[in-house]
């Protein structure tokens, strides 16, 4: 082994000889290769900005000119004539002051017939306007029709291009001197310009969406409802993997089932207790914490998207993302709104959201913003506390930190998944045991969501078949 290494270790220098040479001979003989560092570059924290105006604004009309030209009178003590033509261009009837009211007979051409315009009267300058799409955005502070900057996988950036923008003007009175400084120097670090963030994502907020079909019929199973209920208990409340389960159910009662045939069993009872952890009638409190974790799936990383109730102890949201972008953000807040419309029969006023830093989650309030859907998101950012926001939220992120560090004891065992199906499976179960029949210190030892049915029976096993039950029950009812 020693040898191989030596050998290995001794190609990989004659390598880095060859590639030296070969830069030299292209590059010349002062070639020298540039030391690598780890570059850690500061870049603004992302704001979002009040929506556009849609639509061009109309221009406000500042005066009357009757009134201007009556002022002119007492002033010069003549009346101000209209524009007297000697040829070249006449600018049309409908070239008509937007300042002033005054009609084309005041009005000069300005630009040579490009579409310019100045009002004799007010001294104003315009152009005339052609009618705008409904869904092209302004700036509400300056009433510029916003550039298209960048585009995006899922959503298009628009900026305003007014240098004398009030928005503008504003963000740069208020940099003090070194910032300043700064901004000459590093302009990306500072937001100064009006943004605007049109999304591509075709999703109706509060509906019922991306149900997925079983596996497996469940009624054609050859175990008993015992035996099922057994497995599940051993496999999700008590975080033993599917080979260890089936062992385990050999060694101990007997039965012969094989780690395939419990992965099979998980994925077809999973749909048929997530209508009831989405739809069930949740008594909620008006505190909500939000964040992601990590899971792998065919070697690849997912995310798992989870909103809890930080006093009630519910989770609210359990959603697995391929991606960790504002789009799974936006679906699982919307799990939360449906929760709450649910509990309250309406969106509470002044909802505030806890998050960490991650700038998704105020896409996903822009985003909803968009769709007349409003609430807070507050981001509790780092470590330490830094600032009054973290000092007060802190206790929120701690409770869904926890949260995360529960889930990922019953993912551990599991060291992946091998189809998207059992990875959500899997943690659809975790919420329903989670959610329904697993006491919780943080409430006295209490079920976060309590079923009187559950309560009656003598086991586990029986609980779990029970809720299969109330679970297929209440899918038929809201079908119904």
């Amino acid at each position: 082994m020693l040898g191989i290494i030596s050998h290995l270790w001794a190609l990989i220098e004659w390598q880095a000889q060859v590639i030296k040479y070969l830069c030299v001979l292209v590059f010349g003989k002062n070639f020298k290769p540039k030391a690598e560092k780890c570059t850690d570059k500061e870049y603004a924290p992302l704001h979002v900005d009040p929506l556009p105006i849609f639509g061009e604004p109309p221009i406000e009309q500042k005066w009357q000119y009757a009134e201007l030209l009556e002022e002119y009178r007492l002033a010069h003590g003549k009346v101000l004539k209209p524009v007297r033509r000697r040829g070249g261009i006449v600018p049309p009837e409908e070239a008509v002051c937007p300042y002033c009211g005054a009609p084309h007979d005041y009005v000069y051409d300005n630009n040579g017939g490009r579409g310019e315009y100045w009002c004799k009267v007010c001294d104003s300058k315009f152009s005339i306007r052609k009618p705008s799409k409904d869904d092209e955005p302004y700036c509400p502070f300056c009433h510029r029709k916003l550039d298209l900057i960048k585009k995006r996988k899922s959503f298009d950036v628009y900026r305003c291009p007014n240098a004398d923008c009030l928005y503008r003007q504003k963000k740069l009175s208020a940099m003090s001197p070194s910032q300043k400084a700064l901004f000459k120097k590093s302009p990306y670090l500072f937001k100064v310009r009006f943004i605007y963030r049109k999304f591509h994502f075709t999703f109706l907020p509060l509906s019922k969406q991306n149900e997925y079909v079983p596996l497996v019929d469940l009624p054609r199973i050859t175990a008993s409802p015992h035996v099922l209920g057994l497995i599940l208990t051993y496999h999700i409340n008590y975080a033993i993997s599917l080979r260890k389960t089936a062992a385990l159910m050999y060694d101990v009662h007997g039965v012969k089932v094989s780690h395939q045939t419990i992965a099979n069993y998980r994925d077809a009872v999973a749909p048929r207790v997530k209508p009831l952890i989405d739809h069930f009638p949740y008594k909620l409190s008006d505190s909500h914490c939000g964040d992601e974790t990590y899971i792998k799936v065919k070697g690849v990383w997912h995310y798992v998207f989870f909103f809890f109730d930080a006093a009630k102890k519910i989770i609210l949201s359990y959603r697995v993302q391929r991606d960790r972008d504002h789009v799974s953000a936006i679906l699982a807040i919307n799990d939360v709104l449906v929760k709450l419309i649910g509990c309250f029969e309406e969106i509470p006023d002044r909802l505030n959201l806890i998050t960490d830093g991650n700038p998704i989650y105020l896409l996903a309030q822009q985003w909803f913003a968009q769709h007349d859907i409003h609430f807070d998101v507050t981001q509790v950012i780092g470590l330490t506390n830094d600032d009054e926001v973290s000092t007060e939220y802190r206790p929120l992120k701690q409770i869904i930190e926890r949260l995360n560090r529960t889930f990922k004891g019953n993912y551990k065992p599991t060291t992946g998944f091998a189809a998207e199906m059992g990875a959500i499976s899997s943690v659809t179960l975790f919420v329903a045991y989670f959610n329904f029949l697993r006491p919780h210190s943080g409430i006295d030892g209490n079920i976060p969501a309590v079923i009187p049915e559950l309560n009656a029976l003598p086991h586990m096993p029986a609980k779990w078949c029970e809720l299969i039950r109330l679970g297929e029950q209440f899918a038929r009812e809201n079908a119904a």
